[in-house]
């Protein structure tokens, strides 16, 4: 199986939308995928004419590790962000400033090579359009764990993926797309941290009523079994904010479940992970936490999708460490971007 809109942006763009969850009483419509004319930016600049431009379109720690970390072994790099970057900077001698939209043969004119997660964001898709007109190359560094849901590669794009596995199923068969393997720096820098020693049998269910790929129905019923099944701690994820996430929380303790709200590391927390899809489960395995799989039924792609990321199912022995390289993957990803 590879994903659902393999080659058509738009289709995946109406999906998303159609996806997005109600709020307060109305539908929010993210802008992504809706590319707006060039809104004011932050340009981070490091070193005398940068080759390399990478577009930050989050502060996730997971953006930062896949397109920030790489730049520390570049001589000469350029950022640009819709906030500014500045305290998530790896390194010194960067200098920000504020931009009015991009304009890459301007701002940078030596740049060849532009980095994004892709064409789906405001940012990315107006990289990739200034890319195509200029025939650079444009390099899509994967960021996070991929279901069938996951945005298509723009045209033309090369892919520095975690895994061979990844590789192919994000290129579903597209000869218009290249890749590499270079791994994930997220799990590698995960694996260096010192393992954690098991302090309460007690697992945690880490939340995902968020995602838009399994439906709200589905995780709370996969939470609520979890939890009264085992007697777990549900840990909401961050971006479970909106009302009615909040009112799920407030349900689940009325029925007697432990909710956690603490922005508390999950390793410090020392015990055992559950989740359906989440890349939590391969960091907690990273760090030696027992972690599972678990979503009740699960359709035939989550079910491969746990077998591509080697992700045990409950029940079953845990999860094993993800396998890492020798070599630091933000280091494989700086030479990839050099071509």
């Amino acid at each position: 199986m590879g994903l659902r809109f393999g080659s058509d942006l738009e289709a995946w763009q109406r999906w998303d939308a159609g996806r997005r969850r109600v709020r307060n009483g109305v539908v929010w419509l993210r802008r992504r995928g809706r590319h707006e004319a060039n809104p004011d930016l932050y340009l981070a600049t490091r070193g005398e004419a940068p080759s390399v431009a990478v577009m930050l379109e989050s502060r996730a720690a997971s953006s930062q590790q896949a397109f920030l970390t790489p730049t520390a072994h570049l001589d000469a790099a350029a950022v640009y962000a819709p906030f500014d970057p500045t305290e998530y900077l790896p390194g010194d001698g960067w200098q920000v400033r504020q931009v009015p939209g991009l304009e890459l043969d301007r701002q940078v004119p030596e740049v060849r090579t532009v980095v994004a997660a892709g064409s789906y964001l405001d940012l990315g898709g107006e990289a990739h359009r200034q890319a195509q007109a200029r025939e650079l190359r444009f390099v899509v560094v994967q960021h996070g764990l991929l279901t069938p849901y996951a945005p298509p590669l723009p045209p033309g794009a090369h892919l520095l993926a975690w895994s061979d596995a990844d590789a192919a199923f994000w290129r579903s068969g597209r000869s218009d797309v290249t890749s590499a393997t270079v791994g994930s720096q997220l799990l590698w820098e995960a694996a260096q941290q010192p393992r954690v020693e098991v302090m309460s049998s007690q697992p945690v269910f880490l939340g995902q009523l968020h995602g838009a790929e399994l439906p709200r129905t589905g995780m709370t019923r996969a939470a609520v079994v979890f939890c009264r099944m085992t007697g777990a701690t549900y840990r909401p994820h961050p971006s479970e904010r909106d009302l009615l996430s909040r009112l799920e929380h407030k349900a689940f303790a009325l029925a007697g479940m432990e909710v956690d709200h603490s922005p508390a590391p999950l390793a410090s927390l020392a015990r055992p992970v559950a989740a359906a899809y989440s890349t939590g489960l391969l960091e907690a395995a990273a760090r030696g936490l027992p972690a599972w799989a678990f979503y009740p039924s699960p359709p035939r792609w989550l079910e491969e999708f746990w077998e591509r990321y080697g992700l045990s199912v409950w029940g079953g022995d845990p999860t094993p460490a993800p396998d890492q390289s020798a070599v630091e993957p933000a280091r494989t990803v700086s030479r990839g971007l050099l071509g």
